[in-house]
């Protein structure tokens, strides 16, 4: 096997597989620290894969330490040659994916490991830290906290704003929530599995109109990590690969009033291209795991990603169609962060999923296409900040 630093291959000539996939325990992990469960999930993700962390030459990781990338590092004994600190909010994980194919694609990197770790709800039930209601006060910014702008009355601003454009109703996003936990309800790891109706969802306690809680994603514990790797690897590992086909990435704004349009999010344009380079389209995917903070993101990134047309996603979400058990499209099949596990920066956690729905190893949740074997196309599409980046990753078996 290629040593780690060594470059190989002719650029543009290599294929990229996911080779490797994991979770650290989740929901609800009291003693562990974020660098215990990106450690975690780090081991699980190589042993999964059947090779050594001394075949890892590029590292990707943010969100932990005042050098993200450099502590972790060194924290799970690494010393890479290739690193990504890219941090975009939930997007994240997909925008480093499209980095580390672009790296191992051009012989810079042989197989990278992508890790992340949070202990988001056990910090605020141990008092080391509160509930952030906005990402600071600089910059842009400063023109809307003032006026109590927080994080989730942007997506609700957002989601109103669509309401009153295309008719959407309040109980067609609820039914994004319901669906979810329906998912949610075959998956034994996730936190939440009691199936819930739309008047649960619209009888909750109000967040920020028109969100109540069950419309908002829940707050867990947890960690992920995925390890990608350059096709010559695909033969020493224990899984069977499952591909890499095409990436997208884009950033929209930052300044709600820099947003041109509160019913279009930037996946219109990193689905638009991680399709495209993929060669594939939307009518072609067995399943989508979607950034879903709040039930309005699942609902626009299907428009978005041209699952169905502008305006009609509150249309296309009834009847039960992202489902496993019987929908035309599951999405977000392990219960999705309104459901299974949010620690913060989920995207990672959409790859996990997808990787495992094309393995066949998603259990009572597994997806069959249409011939009625396993999976064979999925998408995951994460989103950052409030709707100000998206990545797209197209995947097949």
């Amino acid at each position: 096997m290629t040593p780690v630093g060594t470059s190989v291959g002719t650029s543009g000539s290599r294929k990229v597989a996911v080779v490797g996939v994991a979770l650290s325990d989740c929901g609800r992990v009291d003693e562990a620290t974020p660098y215990a469960l990106h450690a975690q999930a780090a081991r699980r993700a190589l042993a999964d894969a059947g090779l050594d962390r001394r075949h890892v030459d590029g590292f990707a990781s943010a969100g932990l330490g005042t050098l993200p990338p450099v502590e972790v590092a060194e924290y799970l004994g690494l010393r890479p040659t290739w690193v990504d600190s890219t941090a975009v909010g939930g997007s994240t994980w997909e925008v480093m994916t499209a980095h580390a194919v672009d790296a191992i694609t051009a012989g810079h990197a042989n197989a990278v490991l992508l890790v992340y770790g949070s202990t988001a709800r056990a910090d605020i039930k141990a008092g080391r830290r509160t509930g952030n209601l906005s990402f600071g006060a600089r910059g842009p910014l400063q023109f809307e906290v003032p006026y109590g702008h927080t994080l989730i009355a942007k997506y609700a601003m957002a989601a109103r704003r669509h309401m009153i454009e295309f008719g959407t109703t309040i109980e067609q996003l609820a039914e994004v929530a319901v669906q979810a936990r329906a998912n949610a309800a075959l998956n034994p790891d996730a936190m939440f599995r009691t199936p819930i109706t739309v008047d649960d969802v619209l009888d909750g306690p109000m967040i920020a109109d028109p969100f109540t809680k069950l419309h908002c994603c829940i707050r867990s514990d947890g960690g992920a990590a995925v390890l990608l790797a350059a096709e010559e690897y695909v033969r020493d590992c224990r899984t069977a690969p499952v591909w890499v086909l095409g990436t997208g990435e884009h950033v929209s704004h930052s300044a709600m009033s820099e947003w041109p349009d509160f019913t279009v999010s930037p996946a219109a344009v990193s689905g638009r291209l991680a399709f495209e380079r993929a060669g594939v389209g939307p009518a072609e995917m067995d399943f989508a795991q979607l950034y879903d903070a709040f039930t309005y993101m699942t609902l626009v990134t299907l428009e978005d990603l041209g699952f169905c047309a502008k305006g009609e996603g509150g249309a296309f979400v009834e009847k039960g169609r992202l489902r496993v058990e019987g929908g035309e499209l599951p999405v977000n099949t392990d219960g999705g962060g309104l459901s299974a596990q949010h620690p913060g920066m989920r995207g990672l956690f959409l790859l996990v999923e997808a990787v495992r729905q094309l393995r066949g190893e998603a259990g009572a949740r597994q997806v069959r296409g249409r011939d009625g074997e396993v999976a064979r196309l999925g998408v995951a599409s994460g989103t950052g900040g409030w709707f100000c980046s998206a990545g797209t990753v197209v995947l097949g078996r």
